[in-house]
């Protein structure tokens, strides 16, 4: 079956203590409940960067002028809502200074809302996390091995 290249862009967000916020949602179709970093699709006329900063405000409540011009391309094949998406996305850093910032997700689509089951600052990563690879994705951003 052939996949749907969607473009969007991610944001690992790292907070003072060098966590990851990850998002958590539940998939309808499957039954399946995933953490992921922040992002979501392009919308028309938008960069990658712009993108990122914008979703990273709507899911979060978290300022997108912290999404710093840094970002590794991350190869993905995943399944949401019954659709396959076989996309190469750019993953963007962005840092926190403070421990923890709040996360405040107000500006959430109908589809989202219902699919949020909350966020979490992780210092590992947790079963059903996407990408899998996620960890290395963090590594190349940071220059962390």
């Amino acid at each position: 079956m052939e996949g749907v290249d969607r473009r969007a862009a991610r944001v690992v967000c790292l907070d003072g203590q060098g966590r990851v916020l990850l998002m958590h949602w539940h998939d309808r179709v499957s039954g399946k409940a995933i953490w992921e970093p922040p992002g979501g699709g392009l919308e028309p006329g938008e960069t990658p960067l712009e993108a990122a900063r914008r979703e990273l405000t709507e899911e979060t409540g978290l300022p997108g002028s912290v999404v710093e011009d840094v970002w590794v391309e991350v190869q993905r094949d995943f399944r949401w809502l019954g659709v396959r998406y076989v996309t190469t996305e750019p993953f963007f850093l962005a840092r926190f200074d403070e421990a923890g910032p709040e996360v405040d997700p107000g500006a959430l689509t109908p589809e989202e809302s219902e699919a949020y089951l909350g966020y979490a600052w992780l210092e590992s990563m947790p079963d059903g996390v996407e990408p899998p690879e996620l960890a290395e994705v963090v590594a190349k951003l940071t220059g962390r091995r």
